[in-house]
């Protein structure tokens, strides 16, 4: 079965983060909440949304300024999602890196049609080969979130697909483990290869007959990780 997708939903006033979140879990999604700026961030990082609705007004940090961090680093599509109707904050928002706008209050099939639009364009923006990858008998697709070995689905975390993902999409480049560490947990995360060489280890537990001695994932010793090359 292919892993949910998990939304953010970094928004301050409670009873409208519930009400999203519910309809969300009831249409098949995760939701993860967070009701401040400095929290978001810090659950950006760690656990790796697929999508983060974000309210502007927040406590701490103007959701604007949480939107602008993120883009130094991160392409996860972001949806607005506040009460300001203001055109010129609309396309401040916009040309900030936003994905998308909706102001509240919403109805519950405008913001999931915005969320699988938004998903929609991240999926496209992140294809190769149709959205699929294989080599010696390892499947991935990237859309339905499935890995295949020799036609058996392998189960992966949701960081052991995105690790798996990444080196994919690279495949036959090397990888530092600086650079795996930025793109899954961000910038701000420690460099600490300890916690990637565990989710590798698991990794390679799933998907190589013999883990000591792999035919997909490369260790390049003292540097990164690098997929097989055909």
């Amino acid at each position: 079965m292919a892993n949910k997708f998990k939304v953010l939903i970094v928004e301050d006033e409670t009873a409208i983060s519930n009400f999203i979140a519910t309809t969300l879990k009831s249409n098949g999604y995760m939701a993860l909440l967070s009701s401040n700026g400095k929290e978001a961030l810090s659950m950006i990082a760690s656990h790796c949304p697929d999508v983060i609705l974000l309210d502007l007004g927040l406590p701490d940090i103007d959701g604007l300024e949480i939107l602008k961090q993120l883009r130094k680093w991160s392409s996860i599509p972001v949806i607005i999602v506040s009460a300001r109707i203001n055109e010129e904050e609309k396309v401040e928002a916009l040309d900030a890196g936003a994905d998308d706008y909706i102001t509240k209050p919403f109805g519950t099939s405008e913001l999931l049609a915005r969320i699988r639009t938004a998903m929609r364009h991240a999926s496209q923006n992140n294809t190769i080969q149709n959205d699929k990858f294989s080599v010696k008998g390892l499947s991935i697709d990237f859309g339905k979130r499935l890995v295949i070995i020799d036609g058996k689905e392998v189960h992966l975390t949701q960081i052991e697909f995105k690790i798996v993902s990444l080196l994919a999409k690279s495949q036959g480049r090397v990888l530092t483990y600086d650079q795996i560490i930025a793109e899954l947990w961000g910038p701000y995360a420690i460099k600490d290869n300890q916690i990637l060489r565990v989710n590798m280890a698991n990794i390679r537990r799933k998907l190589e007959k013999n883990p000591a001695e792999p035919q997909y994932i490369f260790t390049e010793m003292g540097v990164g990780y690098r997929m097989v090359d055909e």
